[in-house]
């Protein structure tokens, strides 16, 4: 079992980390049981927030009985003191746990510190005291807020987008937080769905040692994935370079992640999933997006008064408008069946 060392903290854990965010959407028996299986297959790290609904709590469901034998990672998004110990109550209480091991910062819009004027930093630091958490951890999607956070020596850990696809800019990341001995918690592994092929994204993950990637996983059958690969000892082969290289090449340029933080819309467009149709309609089987509901969904962005609310949120700085006006275009013509799509 290949295993990493999350900074100056006194966490090793399994190479395979459990990203919780899609366990809200699978059937709570079925979540259970992969968690279960999770745990039995040596996985020790799992992330999840309180913004995630009731991952907390399946998680507690399932795993409270071998909580000294695991690392639980969970996350805030409020900008108040009592928000922050509000979160904190409930995620314990959910998770069925007096302690967590990991409490995260979720993507605040500026770098937290001691006896600023938010005073969430100090609680954190109150509740360490009181030993409900035992490291301080921050998650972030912007460069340079990460370049910021990262210099400050405030934080144990780092959780940030990376995959094979990040610019070199978010590569440097990784070696600032080695250079400052901070943990590298990666998430976004696979873009956000576009990346089809988890061998290729496992085996490129597997080229950086420092860095723990946290696998969203909602099914059995993805856990099984992962675990097979772990267990074959799957590295970077020729074949698995080529997949990543004809990546590369067709999501070059600006994207959507989907990760949501520009939701919600004022005019209810469903910017996540319409600002990167255009890829789901050539890297999925087309027909499941054609129906009369997504028609009507592509129809909404042309309600798009480019009022720049979405703008402001876009960690990625995303020109969204634009993204928005060339799917509609783009799905139209698949519609009218003018251009091509998927291809097996």
């Amino acid at each position: 079992m290949e295993s990493v060392k999350l900074g100056k903290t006194d966490l090793i854990v399994n190479k395979l980390g459990f990203g919780a965010l899609p366990l809200q959407r699978a059937e709570e028996k079925d979540a259970i049981s992969f968690l279960k299986k999770a745990y039995n297959n040596k996985i020790n790290f799992y992330d999840t927030a309180r913004a995630y609904s009731n991952s907390e709590e399946r998680i507690g469901k399932a795993l409270s009985n071998v909580r000294e034998d695991i690392y639980i990672a969970s996350k805030t998004k409020s900008l108040e003191p009592e928000g922050v110990w509000k979160d904190l109550e409930t995620s314990l209480k959910n998770l069925k746990t007096d302690y967590l091991d990991l409490y995260q910062f979720h993507n605040p819009p500026f770098c937290p510190k001691p006896n600023d004027e938010h005073g969430i930093y100090d609680v954190f630091l109150e509740a360490k005291e009181e030993g409900l958490i035992n490291h301080i951890g921050i998650t972030t999607h912007k460069n340079a807020l990460a370049i910021k956070e990262i210099k400050s020596g405030l934080f144990e850990t780092m959780q940030y987008p990376f995959s094979y696809l990040s610019e070199e800019k978010d590569f440097k990341i990784i070696n600032l937080c080695k250079e400052k001995n901070v943990g590298f918690i990666a998430m976004k592994a696979m873009s956000g769905g576009l990346l089809k092929e988890s061998k290729a994204v496992y085996a490129f993950m597997e080229e950086y040692p420092t860095v723990l990637p946290i696998w969203g996983i909602q099914k059995e059958s993805e856990l099984d994935e992962f675990l097979t690969y772990q267990k074959n000892n799957v590295k970077l082969n020729k074949e698995l370079k080529e997949v990543i290289n004809e990546d590369k090449e067709e999501l070059s340029g600006e994207f959507c992640r989907g990760c949501a933080y520009c939701q919600p819309c004022p005019n209810g467009i469903n910017i996540n999933m319409c600002a990167r149709m255009s890829l789901w309609i050539r890297r999925f089987p087309t027909e499941p997006y054609l129906t009369p509901e997504y028609q009507e969904m592509m129809e909404k962005t042309l309600d798009c008064e480019e009022c720049g609310e979405c703008l402001s949120k876009c960690p990625y700085e995303l020109n969204i408008p634009k993204l928005l006006r060339e799917n509609y275009e783009d799905y139209q013509n698949v519609l009218s069946g003018k251009i091509n799509t998927y291809k097996e």
